[in-house]
């Protein structure tokens, strides 16, 4: 009997032992990253343009989902220099801006790489009067005028003089380009036409984006593609 018990004990299977991993703590949770606030929600310096790389060009230059216009910088030397935006070289001026800066002044900032001309208006609180939220962009009256960033004073749609209207059918044929119209072509032959200068003038094409009720850009385009320089125009009400 004893012989029979020491073999059935033998005869078991010996028996694996397990480690057991120690069981930690709770995991320790990292720390939420705090969200950040929006482009839109930091404040904004006024007359300065967020620099987020310009519009999306193709090819040729042109910006994806514009419309093309035409816009005319001119003014006497000495004068304001005056904004038209038209849909075509021989059409009516769709706007007439005056700008509170010399035309001379303007040309010789030209010369830069980059101009930026952003024009401001406010927007007309609630109740304020009669067809409030019915004006179209352009047709705001006044604006306060930035170029690259410096405030330049006020600029005022008007609408066309007889020299307005006189300076494009002049520049009627003239699709791209800019040059002077002499004192007696512009018929200012006096003291106090000869006192103001010659008109200068400067016509290019520009893309017109939309962005939305409240904003509109104007982007020059370069004859050509070749490296002039780049004049944008920002119309935005806030």
């Amino acid at each position: 009997c004893r012989r029979s018990t020491v073999r059935r004990r033998l005869a078991l299977p010996a028996r694996t032992l397990r480690c057991r991993r120690p069981r930690h703590g709770p995991r320790s949770r990292s720390p939420r990253p705090r969200p950040r606030r929006s482009s839109a929600a930091r404040p904004r310096a006024r007359g300065i343009v967020p620099r987020h790389g310009g519009p999306s060009r193709m090819h040729d230059g042109h910006v994806s989902g514009a419309s093309r216009t035409t816009g005319t910088l001119f003014g006497y030397r000495r004068a304001r220099v005056t904004l038209a935006v038209q849909e075509t070289p021989g059409s009516v001026p769709i706007l007439l801006l005056e700008l509170a800066m010399q035309t001379g002044r303007f040309m010789q900032e030209m010369g830069a790489e980059h101009l930026r001309v952003a024009l401001e208006c406010e927007k007309k609180p609630p109740g304020a009067g009669a067809g409030i939220g019915r004006t179209r962009l352009l047709d705001e009256p006044l604006w306060t005028a930035y170029v690259n960033g410096r405030k330049i004073g006020y600029a005022m749609r008007r609408e066309p003089t007889e020299d307005d209207l006189t300076v494009m059918q002049l520049l009627r044929t003239v699709s791209v380009g800019a040059g002077v119209l002499p004192n007696d072509v512009m018929g200012c032959d006096t003291a106090e036409g000869q006192e103001a200068g010659d008109l200068a003038y400067m016509r290019a094409r520009f893309d017109r984006v939309v962005g939305s009720r409240d904003s509109e850009s104007l982007y020059m385009l370069n004859p050509d593609g070749n490296n002039g320089p780049e004049l944008s125009i920002f119309f935005i009400r806030i």
